[in-house]
């Protein structure tokens, strides 16, 4: 049925505004100041006061800077807390970000290109082939993502390989790869209608890859094969560690058996049944190496096994969707924050799936749980570390109410040890594959 707006509904439309004895003032105020800041509410910064019963030392917080890469730093970040405790390095240590960053870019080219060449057959006019060049590849990731990076290809100190023009502001690099990549793409669907053999295929894969290469080592520098480690610790104490590789500087210094480390969500759609695995089709970086696996639980799972983790002295890995109801400059995440629906008398509440099957919300950013505020052993809010630098927030940290992490945080990770006998057999099923574009399928 078509309708459109007339005249009378519009002069309806006034007339109901003019009689609202508040209007003009709302008026003056919303257009003076904005939406956020008519509707912010005092009372949150003196809720989300930044003390915690649980607060763990994890040095300084990193900057990401203009890129894409929070999924990275916090998985990176997660490590470098247990090289801290573990060797006492100072506590502006990082890992190198730009190394796994090299790796991972590589990798996802190669990687769409296998997704092309499987649906070659496709008209361009699918969903599927759609989907896959709307982006070939961006800074974005998960978990499993970055654990197949370093099960491949280890990881170095910051030192070792550091950040470039293009690793922290990688607008400009990510528009022209993806400009090769789609090129790219043409060229195999078109080998692949022309029905030419597998090893041509071949031969100009590899070709596409080896230019890729070239743009990456122009881009980001050369990753090392072989590099010396030096540090004062924090008694001022000198160390030098020399001809290491980066799978023996991870062995050496993280250590971590990355299989018992393993992805939680908390996805409450009709398509996904709790206490089950899920993995998104297509999705992935390294042919061969970990795949994408969910168990999805309900939110008093997903919070216990966080707050677990933590009083083992270890911080957690989480994905949220970072825009909703968060105050950037003040580092508050809090569902209290904002009263829009009282400035406008309109209600906005949607489930939490709601907002996942409508498009309102999914993963966006990934940050390091470093501490809770138990009361009564209930968790009240959570300090975050950030990879945004030090000038937001609290020195860089920031402060999630526990409202907030029930609507808005979507996957956490934790050594799977931490989760009841039940869920740790749950973790050999064989997952269930979403479609491409499911919101689980997001990359923070």
């Amino acid at each position: 049925m078509t309708k459109a707006i007339d005249t009378n509904q519009l002069t309806e439309f006034k007339n109901s505004l003019k009689k609202r004895n508040d209007y003009a003032v709302i008026e003056r105020a919303v257009t003076k100041n904005g939406i956020l800041a008519t509707t912010a509410d005092y009372h949150s910064e003196v809720e989300m006061n930044p003390v915690f019963s649980i607060d763990l030392d994890t040095g300084d917080v990193a900057n990401q800077k203009q890129s894409g890469r929070c999924w990275m730093f916090a998985a990176l970040n997660t490590m470098r807390h247990d090289i801290k405790n573990k060797f006492n390095v100072p506590k502006d240590f990082e890992l190198s970000q730009n190394y796994t960053y090299f790796w991972d870019k590589l990798e996802k080219a190669n990687y769409f290109y296998e997704n092309v060449l499987n649906t070659a057959s496709l008209p361009t006019s699918d969903r599927k082939v759609s989907w896959l060049m709307t982006t070939p590849q961006q800074d974005g990731g998960q978990w499993d993502m970055i654990v197949a990076i370093i099960e491949k290809y280890g990881v170095v100190p910051q030192s070792a390989m550091p950040e470039t023009y293009n690793s922290s502001k990688s607008n400009e690099f990510n528009t022209t790869f993806n400009l090769k990549l789609r090129k790219d793409a043409v060229k195999l669907r078109q080998l692949v209608a022309d029905k030419v053999s597998t090893e041509q295929i071949d031969i100009a894969r590899k070709e596409m890859l080896e230019s890729a290469y070239r743009m990456l080592v122009y881009s980001f520098g050369e990753p090392p094969v072989n590099f010396d480690f030096a540090y004062r610790d924090n008694k001022k104490q000198y160390h030098l560690d020399q001809g290491l590789t980066p799978q023996t500087f991870f062995k050496k210094y993280v250590g971590w058996n990355l299989d018992d480390y393993v992805s939680i969500i908390n996805g409450p759609t009709e398509d996904k049944p709790y206490n089950h695995m899920y993995t998104v089709d297509m999705l992935g970086n390294v042919i061969g190496g970990r795949k994408v696996r969910h168990l999805n639980v309900d939110m008093d799972t997903f919070r216990q096994v966080a707050i677990a983790q933590l009083k083992a002295g270890e911080s957690v890995w989480f994905g949220c969707d970072v825009g909703q109801e968060s105050d950037r400059q003040k580092g508050i995440m809090d569902t209290a924050l904002y009263h829009k629906d009282e400035l406008f008398d309109i209600d906005f509440h949607m489930t939490k799936a709601e907002r996942l099957d409508y498009g309102e919300s999914l993963m966006t950013h990934a940050m390091v749980l470093t501490g809770v505020d138990l009361i009564d052993n209930q968790p009240k809010k959570w300090k975050v570390e950030n990879s945004w630098g030090k000038k937001v927030g609290t020195n860089g940290f920031f402060v999630m109410s526990n409202d907030w992490m029930n609507e808005f945080c979507y996957q956490v990770v934790v050594n799977k040890k931490h989760l009841p006998a039940a869920l740790q057999k749950v973790l050999q099923e064989e997952p269930k594959a979403l479609a491409p574009w499911d919101p689980m399928g997001s990359l923070a």
